[in-house]
């Protein structure tokens, strides 16, 4: 996914309160990072570290230190920073650059756009754009669901149920995010979330019905614009998943975006509820959050009570009276 400058301007509640200050110059060149940094020491001639390739913010002490510059050093400085190839130049503060920047800007078609936001606010305003602009995406075929408030992606070859499932979920209550193309972007280090294509908008396929309009169906209480991907349940034929791990004690993990997610494989055969099934899944991730373990948990007591058995019959053993 590519971010233009132009984009910015045009993003919806104009959080970032931007203008143009070139017009239409560089509107349409795509941002080539997420970095927003204040050019700083390239103005006073050093630029042994500067990285022309981010997003670069004049703020007050910017703007100020170049207006407090006589004209030659003022001129030295400004055709230096805009020397390089910039993507893009934001002044805060509803601040006027000098016209040499603007000038020099529109020849080189590098877009600058002005804001009324302080420096720190425009930082802090800008960053979660850019980090959801520049994520990392995918897209996973599969239906998403958000079953008591935990995120469960179901996976499975194509017809095995994975979108009646989901079906039945929302029927009970839950609510449907996605139906069989998921796009996944990364946020961070590891949190995966999970929205539908905005033409699908809900809907959802099943073969024998057609398309069918959740939300107009069951109301919008049943879905849902994206959620966080929490858990894998991976829809798998009785024949291949009856070895399927039994205690619960050895956890399989899949890989999405290079964040490990927790897998559960579930196996089908006639008569199974799969909708309840997926509910205690979604309760047991709950339980896990809260520091219960309940294999674990089991398994340790079970020890526990082995080994007072064993200690008893030793004793036994030993007792000659």
């Amino acid at each position: 996914m590519s971010l233009r400058p132009r984009d910015l301007l045009a993003r919806r509640g104009d959080p970032l309160q931007l203008e143009s200050l070139t017009g239409e110059q560089g509107l349409d060149r795509p941002l080539p990072d997420q970095e927003v940094a204040s050019p700083g020491l390239v103005l006073a001639g050093y630029i042994g570290r500067f990285v022309p390739s981010r997003l670069h913010v004049l703020g007050e002490t910017e703007i100020t230190y170049l207006h407090s510059l006589n004209e030659a050093v003022r001129k030295q400085a400004i055709e230096t920073f805009m020397g390089y190839d910039l993507p893009i130049v934001f002044v805060t503060k509803g601040q006027d650059p000098p016209d040499l920047l603007l000038s020099l800007a529109k020849a080189r078609s590098i877009p600058v756009l002005r804001t009324k936001l302080k420096t720190a606010e425009f930082f802090r305003r800008i960053k979660p754009v850019l980090e959801d602009a520049f994520a990392p995406r995918t897209t996973l075929h599969g239906s998403l669901a958000d079953v008591y408030g935990v995120g469960l992606l179901f996976t499975g070859r194509s017809g095995i149920g994975k979108s009646e499932c989901v079906l039945d979920l929302v029927e009970r209550g839950h609510r449907l995010v996605a139906d069989d193309l998921v796009l996944v972007s990364r946020k961070g280090n590891d949190v995966l979330i999970g929205q539908g294509h905005e033409l699908a908008a809900h809907h959802m396929e099943i073969r024998g019905i057609g398309l069918i309009d959740v939300k107009a169906l069951f109301g919008v209480r049943s879905v849902r614009q994206q959620k966080r991907i929490e858990v894998v349940v991976q829809l798998e034929d009785w024949e291949k998943a009856k070895d399927a791990e039994r205690t619960g004690l050895v956890r399989q993990e899949t890989a999405i975006l290079e964040v490990k997610v927790p897998k559960v494989i579930v196996g089908l055969n006639p008569g199974k509820n799969l909708t309840v099934i997926s509910e205690v899944v979604a309760m047991a991730h709950l339980l896990r959050m809260t520091g219960v373990d309940v294999a674990s948990a089991f398994n340790d007591r079970l020890i526990k009570r082995m080994m007072e058995q064993r200690g008893l019959r030793e004793y036994l053993q030993e007792d000659y009276e």
